[in-house]
């Protein structure tokens, strides 16, 4: 199975699920949400956010593509392009962090750790890129996939609550904690980041 995951742009923004191509609850605040969904405008103002935070600040997601199948995305940046996040009664984020705003694995490919591998992904971009963590709104009472992922899930991947809620915890995964990660785990994301390596010499057993 050819695992590949690829930063997003606008060129590769139609592999996202059609109904998260035009989901706007984090690019924009309550109110101009609200009025973006009546003007039936939202697709083109998720397109507008991607661009000017790629211009501005960097690459801010990665695509999932198996078998080279668009199976599953990741979105991230730092909060203050995050206009909704400051609406959630844990907020505000830690300014040392970038947060994760949403994923998603579409079903039949669940289960099989690639929402590890996008974090552990993301942990890398941003380790690369000088911050100290990742944070994200978890919600405690999930029921179903929606844009605030499910809290036990981010603790299923190595995030620790830093400020509870019976709702909306926000959580934390402290990036230095990836520097631990084993050898060939970094390896496996190497490669799948494509990063060119060596392949080490074979050793008599």
């Amino acid at each position: 199975m050819g695992r590949r995951l690829v930063p997003l742009t606008l060129d590769n923004l139609q592999d996202l699920p059609k109904r998260c191509r035009s989901c706007v609850f984090w690019e924009l605040d309550p109110v101009s949400g609200e009025a973006a969904v009546k003007a039936g405008t939202p697709a083109l103002e998720k397109e507008a956010w991607i661009s000017a935070v790629l211009l501005d600040w960097g690459s801010c997601g990665r695509v999932v593509y198996v078998d080279e199948v668009p199976v599953g995305f990741v979105l991230y940046a730092p909060p203050a392009y995050v206009p909704r996040s400051t609406a959630f009664p844990t907020s505000p984020v830690s300014p040392d962090a970038v947060q994760l705003m949403t994923a998603f694995i579409m079903q039949g490919y669940q289960g099989q750790g690639l929402g590890r591998v996008m974090v552990q992904t993301v942990a890398k971009d941003l380790l690369r890129r000088g911050f100290k963590a990742i944070e994200a709104f978890g919600d405690a009472r999930w029921k179903e996939p929606a844009c605030v992922l499910p809290a036990d899930h981010l603790t299923a991947v190595g995030f620790k609550t830093v400020r509870p809620h019976p709702t909306y915890p926000r959580l934390r995964l402290e990036l230095r904690t990836t520097l631990s990660w084993k050898e060939d785990v970094e390896l496996a994301l190497d490669r799948l980041l494509g990063a060119v390596q060596k392949e080490p010499a074979l050793r008599p057993l």
